[in-house]
């Protein structure tokens, strides 16, 4: 495994400490937060890009600086966070489902020293995990695929091929059905490594073929490979749907809607619990009902979202939130239903 530089040169290499702003307000309690985002980069205006406005957020309040580091793969989480360990960084937030390994090993390591893991589950009492229940914000922008298909045929592109991201997808197509029991749904997956979050050029393959299928709305839930999706869609004259952060800006008036995935607040509540002294370990699941999966409604696709698809979508999410309608969540069965 490659040593990694030293982190004091990396980050400032990078650019990537969010430093006090002049003027805030400076926070009594001693924290010094850091990230280690999931590979693809910070700025993917996807999922990792959700954490930093999060961390950004908290900056702009308190006026703590927060450290961050990018990997370029895999072999950096381990060291990364346990540099920042070292360091005295804490808390510190891991991103992504694939850091989970390295956690548990790390966390153990430094059993004074907090984190907070993000799509996954590490069961330390200094670990926080964070888990997001995708399938039933995947529901909403289902219904939503289904009302604005002409054809009946609706696209979904995944990353890597995962449990998590078939949630997404399941929970997309159960929303499909919901709103027309007689749309089509066609998938693909971008791969079967980390790789496979990192390809907008593959990620806008699938999507011409699935144009040249008939699909006319198409979900990507792929990371930056998703920007390819978008990207062919806004190319070949159909709508897409965003995932994580909201991407209606991206290509306004081609972009339907995106599935919102509070990343963002899941950083900021971890340093913001730290700096209140009321941080604690354990694993929450957040959903519909907390605001922290939804679907985006702006200026850019307001135009797309008719007064019936609206209160249609309204509908689906009241049902779910009183548990009239029952998300099913892949990741319990690895089924779809």
């Amino acid at each position: 495994m490659k040593s990694l530089i030293p982190p004091l040169v990396v980050l400032a290499a990078l650019g990537t400490l969010i430093a006090p702003l002049a003027g805030s307000a400076r926070a009594q309690t001693a924290i010094k937060p850091a990230i280690v985002y999931s590979t693809g980069g910070k700025f993917d205006k996807s999922f990792n890009e959700g954490v930093s406005q999060g961390a950004q957020k908290f900056n702009k309040e308190t006026g703590i600086a927060v450290a961050e580091f990018e990997p370029n793969n895999e072999t950096q989480f381990e060291q990364a966070q346990r540099r920042f360990a070292q360091r005295g960084q804490d808390p510190i937030v891991a991103v992504g489902f694939s850091q989970a390994v390295a956690l548990e090993k790390v966390a153990k390591e430094f059993p004074n020293t907090r984190f907070t893991i993000i799509d996954s589950v590490v069961n330390l009492p200094n670990v926080q995990s964070t888990v997001f229940k995708e399938h039933e914000g995947s529901f909403l922008v289902g219904v939503l695929a289904a009302l604005a298909s002409k054809t009946g045929k609706i696209g979904f592109v995944g990353g890597m091929d995962i449990p998590l991201i078939r949630r997404f997808q399941c929970g997309f197509e159960q929303g499909i059905k919901w709103a027309n029991p007689k749309a089509e749904l066609l998938a693909n997956m971008t791969g079967t490594t980390p790789a496979a979050w990192n390809d907008p050029g593959r990620g806008a393959e699938l999507a011409k073929g699935q144009f040249d299928r008939g699909v006319d709305v198409v979900y990507a839930a792929a990371g930056s490979t998703g920007i390819g999706v978008l990207q062919a869609a806004a190319d070949s004259g159909k709508l897409s749907i965003g995932v994580d952060s909201n991407q209606n800006h991206l290509h306004p008036g081609s972009v339907l809607t995106s599935m919102l995935k509070r990343v963002d607040l899941a950083a900021y509540n971890s340093f913001k619990a730290a700096q209140m002294g009321n941080w604690k370990g354990g694993t929450q699941v957040l959903g519909l009902k907390d605001g922290s999966v939804d679907w985006a409604l702006d200026k850019d696709n307001e135009k797309l979202i008719t007064p019936e698809m609206k209160a249609k979508v309204d509908e689906a999410k009241g049902d779910i939130e009183s548990g009239k309608v029952v998300v099913h969540d892949y990741m319990s069965d690895n089924s779809c239903k």
